[in-house]
C-alpha cells in the first residue's frame, strides 16, 4: 500500500474484529447460560457404525467456579442412558472400558479432557442412527453446581 496510515487503519481494524469474535466466541458457549463458570471445549459425538446402539462424547471441560467440583452423571434424551466411562489396561494387556466410579473430580482451575482411547461420555441404548451435523442437548451432572445443560455436535469423521 502506498499510504501507511490506510495499511494501519486496516491492521487495526483486523485486531479489532479479531477481539471482537473472540468475546462473542466466549459468550456464545453453550454453558453460558449457567451461572457456574464451567467451559467445555471442542466437544463431539460420534459413533463408530452407523448402526449403533451406542455412541461417545469426548470434551475438555475446565472448571472456572471458584470451587472444586466433581463431575457425577450427565443425561441426555438421545440415549437411554449416559455414564462417565474410561479405559484401562488390564494386567494381560487388554484394553477394557468401563463406568469412573464416583465421578470425575474437577478442582477450580483444572481441566479434564475426555478423549478417544481416555475417558468419555458413553451414550447406550440410541434410539436411531447419529446424523453428522446433529446437535445434540446433553446435562452435565454435578456435585455443587448442579446441573449444566450443554449442546454437542455429531462429527462421525473425527
Amino acid at each position: 500500500m502506498k499510504n501507511p496510515k490506510t495499511a494501519r487503519t486496516i491492521v487495526v481494524l483486523f485486531a479489532l474484529a479479531a477481539v471482537i469474535m473472540a468475546v462473542v466466541s466466549v459468550k456464545m458457549s453453550p454453558l453460558d447460560k449457567n451461572t457456574a463458570a464451567f467451559s467445555v471445549e471442542q466437544p463431539f459425538l460420534r459413533s463408530s457404525l452407523p448402526t449403533s446402539t451406542s455412541a461417545a462424547a469426548f470434551l475438555v471441560l475446565r472448571n472456572q467456579t471458584g470451587h472444586d467440583d466433581r463431575l457425577i452423571g450427565a443425561r441426555s434424551a438421545l440415549a437411554g442412558r449416559v455414564e462417565l466411562h474410561s479405559h484401562s489396561e488390564d494386567a494381560n494387556g487388554v484394553m477394557r472400558m468401563g463406568e469412573i466410579e464416583g465421578g470425575v473430580a474437577l478442582a477450580d482451575g483444572q481441566v479434564h479432557e475426555f478423549s478417544r482411547g481416555g475417558d468419555h461420555l458413553m451414550f447406550m441404548g440410541l434410539d436411531a442412527p447419529l446424523e453428522q451435523g446433529q446437535m445434540v442437548p446433553v446435562t452435565l451432572l454435578f456435585e455443587r453446581a448442579g446441573e449444566v445443560e450443554i449442546v454437542v455436535p455429531v462429527d462421525l469423521d473425527r
